[in-house]
C-alpha cells in the first residue's frame, strides 16, 4: 500500500489556510478570545454570585455583625443568649480567628499559633447562630442590604465590628505601588493574620543590623503594644546574642500610656538595643531604599516595621458612616456614633463596635481601641438590641478596659494599665487612667489569665 505524501501535505495546507482565514475575518478570536467557549451551566447551590441571595428574609428580625473579630463574635454570641429569638448571622472573610491581643508574644515564641486562633464554626453551631465565611462587598443601608461575595441578604439590625484600615494614603496620597510593597515588605502586624506571619518569619530571619519601627499617630489599635512589640524583640535579640538595634519612631512627645514603666525597660533592660526618638512624625517614606524621613531626622534600616497612621476599617467607610476628613469635625476617619449607644447619629439600626468607634469624650476623645473593648462593647449592643426588641428603653451602659504589657520573656515581666468610665453631671463620659508601672511576673500571669478568660467568654 501506498501513501500519497504530496496529497497528504495539499489537504494540510489547505486545512490551515482555512483556519488562519478565519480568524482573519473574526474579531473574536483576533483578540485572542476562545473559539466555541463552554456554556456556564447552572451552578450547584452552595455556589453563590454577588447578585444572589444569600439568605432569604426569614419570619424573625434579623441581626447581621460585619467582622468576627473581638466585637462580632462576641456580639453573635451574646445576641443568642439575650435575644434568642433574633435571627443572628455572622459574616467574616477569614476562616480561622486570629487575636492580635497576646500576638506580640506569638512573635517572639512565648505562645504558639494554637494559643490565638481559634475556630468560627463550632461555636456558631452552640450557640445557633449563622457563620458566613465571604467577603463583603457592598453594605447599602437604603436598603437595609449586606452585599457579598456568595450573595445578599436583608438585616432589621446591622453590627459593624470592622476593625481598623493603614491609612497608607497620608503617606503615598495616590501611589498604590509605594503602598503595596511597604506593606508586603515591612508589614505592621496589626490586622491579622498574614501580615504576622510574614513579620515572624522575617524575625526569625533577622541575622543583625538596624530595626525601625515607626509608631502610628493616635488613636490606634492597641494591643498589640508597639512598645511592648519593642521591648519583646529587643529581648529576643538579647537572647539569640543577634547584633541588632531598634530605633522606635513616635509621633507623640513622649511614652504613653504606662510611660515610666516602658521607659525604665528601655533605659534599664535595653539600653544598648533601644533607641526611643519622640516627635518623629512621619514625612516620607521609601520602601525601596529603606529609607525613612522624620521630623525628627532621617533613618536608614536594614528592616522594619512600618506602622501607618489608623483609621476605621473599610466596612464602615463602605457602609457610609465615617466622619470625612477635612471638615473641622473631631474623630474624621472614624465612624460617628451616638457616644452612649453606639449607634450611628443617623441610624439608630447600625450600631459599630470595636476599633471603629470614633469621638466619644471631649476629656478624652477615644476609647482605647483595644479587644477588651470591641468584647464589652458587643455584649453592651447586644444588650441595647435585646431590650429595643422587648419593647424597653435601654438605660446606657459603659465598657472598661485592661491592657497588660510583657516588657520581658526572660524573665517573664509585665506592666499594665486599667480604664474605668463614668458619666459626669454634664453628660460627657469621663476616663479614669491607673499605670501600673512596676514590672513584675504576677502581672503576666494576670495576662495569661486575662486572655484566658477573654477566649472563653468568646469562644467556650
Amino acid at each position: 500500500m501506498t501513501h500519497d505524501h504530496s496529497a497528504s501535505r495539499r489537504r494540510f495546507l489547505a486545512s490551515a489556510g482555512a483556519l488562519a482565514a478565519g480568524a482573519a475575518t473574526s474579531p473574536a478570536l483576533a483578540q485572542g478570545a476562545t473559539p466555541n467557549p463552554p456554556a456556564t451551566g447552572k451552578l450547584p447551590f452552595l455556589i453563590g454570585r454577588s447578585g444572589d441571595t444569600l439568605i432569604p428574609r426569614g419570619k424573625m428580625p434579623r441581626v447581621v455583625i460585619c467582622g468576627g473579630g473581638w466585637g462580632g463574635v462576641t456580639a453573635a454570641k451574646y445576641l443568642r443568649q439575650l435575644a434568642p429569638h433574633l435571627e443572628v448571622v455572622l459574616l467574616e472573610r477569614n476562616p480561622v480567628f486570629f487575636s492580635c491581643p497576646m500576638s506580640n508574644k506569638w512573635l517572639v515564641d512565648v505562645v504558639d499559633t494554637q494559643f490565638l486562633t481559634h475556630d468560627y464554626l463550632g461555636v456558631s453551631e452552640k450557640y445557633g447562630y449563622r457563620f458566613v465565611q465571604t467577603e463583603i462587598l457592598e453594605i447599602e443601608r437604603d436598603r437595609k442590604q449586606v452585599v457579598t461575595a456568595a450573595g445578599s441578604l436583608h438585616y432589621d439590625y446591622l453590627i459593624l465590628s470592622p476593625g481598623i484600615r493603614y491609612n497608607y494614603e497620608a503617606w503615598f496620597a495616590n501611589d498604590r505601588r509605594m503602598a503595596e510593597a511597604t506593606r508586603a515588605r515591612f508589614p505592621a502586624a496589626y490586622i491579622p493574620s498574614a501580615e504576622h506571619f510574614r513579620l515572624k518569619r522575617a524575625l526569625q530571619d533577622f541575622k543583625g543590623g538596624h530595626l525601625v519601627m515607626s509608631l502610628p499617630p493616635p488613636p490606634h489599635r492597641c494591643p498589640p503594644s508597639p512598645y511592648e512589640r519593642a521591648c519583646l524583640i529587643a529581648s529576643m535579640f538579647r537572647n539569640k546574642k543577634i547584633p541588632g538595634r531598634i530605633t522606635i519612631l513616635d509621633h507623640k512627645d513622649g511614652v504613653r500610656p504606662i510611660g515610666p514603666g516602658f521607659k525604665s525597660a528601655f533605659e534599664e533592660l535595653y539600653k544598648d538595643i533601644i533607641s526611643y526618638v519622640p516627635n518623629a512624625r512621619v514625612e516620607e517614606l521609601d520602601p525601596f531604599r529603606k529609607h525613612i524621613r522624620t521630623e525628627a531626622g532621617d533613618f536608614d534600616f536594614d528592616h522594619a516595621i512600618l506602622m501607618a497612621p489608623h483609621q476605621a476599617g473599610d466596612l464602615a467607610w463602605k457602609a457610609g458612616v465615617v466622619t470625612p476628613p477635612g471638615q473641622g469635625k473631631p474623630g474624621a476617619g472614624w465612624a460617628d456614633v451616638d457616644p452612649l449607644f453606639l449607634h450611628h447619629r443617623q441610624d439608630k439600626d447600625v450600631f459599630v463596635i470595636g476599633d471603629a468607634v470614633g469621638f466619644v469624650s471631649e476629656q478624652f476623645a477615644f476609647y482605647p481601641k483595644a479587644g477588651h473593648v470591641a468584647n464589652r462593647h458587643a455584649r453592651i449592643v447586644a444588650y441595647y438590641i435585646a431590650e429595643r426588641e422587648a419593647g424597653r428603653e435601654p438605660a446606657y451602659r459603659l465598657p472598661d478596659n485592661l491592657c497588660f504589657m510583657m516588657v520581658d520573656s526572660s524573665p517573664q515581666l509585665g506592666i499594665s494599665v486599667q480604664f474605668d468610665y463614668k458619666v459626669n453631671d454634664k453628660g460627657v463620659i469621663e476616663q479614669t487612667q491607673i499605670d501600673y508601672n512596676e514590672r513584675k511576673p504576677e502581672t503576666v500571669i494576670q495576662d495569661f489569665n486575662w486572655a484566658r478568660s477573654s477566649y472563653e467568654d468568646m469562644f467556650a
